[in-house]
């Protein structure tokens, strides 16, 4: 990584989010719906700004009242809104979101296309990726052209720039053609990454076996990785290096909606990893950063919502002393 850099930037969709008012009901049994802002990439790199780290978000948006406001959002976080750019011809990307009883997720997407689908290789802003420390992504952006050429392209070009390549496929089955094509496309990526962060129910997906047990977890493992985490909900986390492995417990807390947890999660790790690359190295400070990336998690939890429940470092801080 090129000295002197502590840029974090997320490449990706940013959408509206709207969630039930009322939890634990359907989509057609819901009452009212609360506009929440969203998207994995944007929840990761408002979630570094939040905590005191530098990020910039990559992707497009609408030429429409949501889009301006998301990239407002963005602004009033913190996050650098350079390479962010706006489609006249397509809106942005909505999710309805039901929140189940056990607080659990289930989605129904209107993007058909939407502007974040439409970004193409020759309207990237290079500069911005050449910025990173960290070029974070997820998998949505591989599901279609020519948003997929440009997902390729970034990459390519921040780990020519000498960024680290941070991974969170992000699964949502809704959106791709197929349960095989999602995994096809996942796969197709996964050898470049330095960091790969998967929920237990991707690991479940990708592996074809109900366990969260290491020889399982190892199927996934690539010699070239820096570092494989394993996300587990309220049970905390598993991690994976080339010298040592283990596990950390999570955070009791009174769960509302787990909706931009992992984001959080990631976010807070990521923030660490480029104050200190050394954490990489050593279990002991490898094991503090994600006891603080648990509870930022955690906190996500607590609240409606992706971004307006993303915690600041104090409020992780008086968690992490509470437990």
């Amino acid at each position: 990584m090129a000295s002197g850099k502590d840029l974090i930037v997320s490449f990706g969709e940013m959408l509206i989010d709207f969630v039930p008012t009322v939890s634990g009901v359907s989509l057609a049994e819901a009452p009212g719906f609360i506009k929440a802002p969203g998207g994995a990439p944007a929840n990761v790199a408002i979630a570094v700004a939040r905590l005191g780290g530098r990020a910039a978000f990559l992707g497009k948006l609408g030429d429409d009242e949501f889009g301006r406001m998301l990239a407002g959002i963005l602004r009033s976080n913190g996050v650098d809104d350079a390479g962010v750019l706006f489609d006249t011809g397509a809106r942005t990307a909505l999710a309805f979101v039901t929140l189940r009883a056990d607080g659990e997720r289930e989605f129904m997407f209107y993007r058909n296309p939407s502007a974040d689908m439409l970004l193409e290789e020759g309207e990237l802003n290079l500069d911005v990726i050449k910025s990173a420390a960290v070029f974070h992504y997820g998998s949505i952006s591989l599901i279609t052209e020519p948003c997929r050429s440009a997902h390729l392209k970034a990459m390519q070009v921040a780990r020519d720039a000498g960024a680290l390549l941070s991974y969170d496929p992000n699964l949502r089955l809704p959106l791709w053609p197929s349960a095989e094509s999602a995994r096809e496309q996942i796969m197709s990526i996964w050898d470049q990454a330095d960091i790969i962060k998967v929920s237990d129910v991707e690991l479940e997906f990708l592996t074809g076996t109900d366990s969260v047990q290491d020889d399982v977890v190892l199927t996934l493992w690539r010699p070239e990785f820096k570092l494989l985490l394993v996300t587990l909900g309220e049970k905390g986390c598993k991690y994976y290096t080339k010298d040592f492995r283990g596990s950390l417990d999570g955070f009791s807390v009174n769960t509302v909606d787990t909706t931009g947890a992992g984001d959080a999660f990631v976010g807070a790790m990521l923030t660490k990893i480029v104050a200190d690359q050394s954490v990489l190295q050593s279990e002991e400070k490898l094991r503090e950063v994600l006891r603080f990336a648990n509870a930022c998690g955690a906190i996500t939890t607590t609240k409606k919502g992706a971004i307006p429940a993303l915690p600041n470092k104090t409020e992780a801080l008086e968690l992490l002393k509470r437990d």
